[in-house]
């Protein structure tokens, strides 16, 4: 099956075709993070103040200021405490999608067990939403070599594509020979669409947002999305968490400075350069952007709240 490339848009400055890029939200909270997981047990979840449903909530009010549609990819466990905030999500036209239920890296899951928490978490969100859920991304973009299985298990839980893979070298997701663009993996009509790279001197480098778009400047991921806006054969797809507007969230102590790095530098001017990105560049859900309406049958539809 051929892959759909991107929808183009008209750059006023230059007047030549770029590309309009797709963003997306991973809502989880500050407590569900892989670097505060040795410190914040799962079992101790609900002993934490949740603060991702106002986090959220801001960043989907300047989504609409700017006119942005995104792809919010759904922890299971936020959908089931905050109803409401999954229909919000899909009554203000975003696409809602699946990041599993309670951030378990796929590798750590059997087969069996990855494929039934995918199924349920796609069927609470659909009952949430009255949208047909077909987007997943694993937590940590954890679908790596030694759990290629993971595809087949999406499709048996009824999914059409996956946002799973980061091609760069690092430490706990690392597949740098795939390629950049959407691919087919496993020969099936399934489609993996890997987050935003660029090449640079030889080597593959992020640009696609969350801790890299905290720490660099912001100068240096708008050079790169340029450099990319202009290359009509790839998808870029952005990414960011609602934890990483939030400057106010619980500080733990006894952490670790590479642990207070990850976590906590940049959280302060985080929103201020989302809503430049926003404004400089053309922003759209996954499932439009790859033309994905129609896939297994369904179409995504909003029902009113």
């Amino acid at each position: 099956m051929s892959i759909d490339l991107p929808e183009t848009a008209m750059h006023a400055d230059e007047g030549k075709p770029r590309q309009c890029f797709a963003m997306s939200v991973d809502v989880e909270d500050y407590l569900h993070t892989l670097t505060l997981a040795p410190v914040i047990q799962r079992d101790s979840w609900d002993l934490w103040p949740s603060r991702v449903e106002a986090a959220t909530m801001r960043i989907i009010d300047m989504f609409d200021q700017h006119q942005v549609r995104a792809t919010f990819f759904m922890l299971g466990w936020v959908a089931k405490k905050n109803p409401n905030l999954v229909r919000e999500i899909a009554a203000r036209g975003h696409e809602v999608a699946s990041h599993s239920f309670h951030h378990d890296r796929v590798h750590d899951l059997t087969p069996h067990a990855f494929r039934e928490d995918a199924r349920s978490v796609r069927l609470l969100l659909e009952d949430l939403s009255g949208c047909a859920v077909r987007g997943f991304r694993a937590p940590s973009f954890s679908i790596g070599e030694q759990c290629l299985w993971a595809y087949d298990q999406l499709i048996d839980a009824g999914y059409s594509y996956s946002s799973s893979v980061h091609p760069i070298r690092h430490g706990h997701f690392s597949r740098p020979a795939i390629p950049l663009q959407p691919f087919r993996p496993n020969d099936s009509d399934f489609l993996e669409i890997p987050v935003a790279t660029v090449k640079l001197f030889g080597r593959i480098l992020s640009c696609a947002g969350s801790a890299q778009f905290r720490l660099m400047p912001y100068r240096w991921s708008k050079w790169c999305l340029d450099r990319l806006a202009t290359d009509l054969n790839r998808t870029v797809i952005f990414y960011f968490h609602p934890w990483e507007i939030d400057p106010d969230q619980p500080r733990l102590n006894g952490l670790s400075l590479r642990t207070c790095v990850q976590q906590y530098i940049g959280l302060a001017a985080m929103e201020k350069k989302l809503k430049r990105l926003v404004t400089d560049f053309h922003w759209d859900r996954i499932d439009r952007l790859c033309r994905l309406d129609g896939l297994n049958g369904t179409e995504a539809k909003v029902v009113p709240s």
